[in-house]
């Protein structure tokens, strides 16, 4: 099994490569996952609104009204888009929301990745994932694309980062390998230092600089930690506005690579 996370930023995928991609990993016998993101499409949602973005630690500020936006561009715009742009490649997928069944429960996040306290509104950490509907639709060969919505313990409706989301999917799934598809080479130990790119680093060592990382990297490498804490076998954090970069993360190469 292998989880990805398509990114707001990686969607330009106007050749269908990735389309291609996953078709190549399910013809080794894979199974796939989607979970994708949104960002650039919700803050075109919440500008033609008047509101204005904010974000705190790389995790989006979220009121009740933002968060009625984010969950109808993730639910009713992105994922039936990114699951049509699949089956346009030939592929069987179908866009669900994380709060279906529900999928992703989880409750108000309380902390940024370097511990310091925090209140984002309506924005929410995975405490457990329900695998039954993913596990259906792969059993019956269906890409699922989640959209990383939520609900809390009282059914209300939380946003959770969605490199936060797959990292706890892929866990729940012991996944074979977490993908992250964004719009850098991969992790930075110096942000934005493209000299200073990570090629390969252990969980322990990314744990113990986790600290250092400002802005969307942060969700990433927290993304990263908790993939493998919840049982994921590997992380790869990828460009996905390069074309081949997902097809060379399927072979083990390219971006930074994240082990137990």
């Amino acid at each position: 099994m292998i989880v990805v996370k398509f990114g707001g930023h990686a969607m330009k995928d106007e050749n269908g490569a990735f389309a291609q991609a996953i078709a190549a990993a399910q013809a080794t016998g894979e199974s796939v996952v989607v979970v994708h993101g949104g960002g650039p499409q919700i803050d075109a949602a919440l500008k033609a609104k008047g509101v204005e973005s904010s974000f705190v630690g790389g995790f989006r500020y979220t009121t009740p009204g933002v968060f009625v936006v984010v969950e109808n561009v993730l639910a009713n715009e992105v994922g039936p888009k990114v699951a049509q742009a699949l089956m346009q490649g030939g592929i069987k997928a179908q866009a669900i929301s994380g709060r279906t069944l529900p999928t992703l429960i989880a409750k108000k996040k309380s902390a940024l990745v370097d511990g310091s306290a925090v209140d984002l509104g309506q924005v929410g950490d995975v405490v457990r994932v329900d695998t039954s509907e993913l596990l259906a639709l792969v059993a019956k060969g269906i890409v699922p694309v989640v959209a990383p919505i939520s609900s809390d313990e009282s059914n209300g409706g939380l946003n959770v980062n969605a490199d936060l989301a797959a990292a706890a999917i892929a866990g729940a799934l012991d996944a074979s390998a977490l993908i992250i598809m964004t719009d850098v080479a991969g992790i930075y130990r110096n942000w934005p230092d493209e000299s200073s790119l990570i090629n390969a680093i252990n969980a322990q060592e990314l744990d113990e600089i986790k600290g250092s990382f400002a802005q969307g990297m942060a969700p990433k490498v927290q993304a990263a930690l908790e993939a493998i804490k919840g049982g994921a076998k590997a992380v790869r954090i990828i460009d996905g506005t390069d074309p081949h970069s997902f097809a060379d993360a399927l072979l083990s190469k390219g971006g930074t690579l994240v082990v137990a």
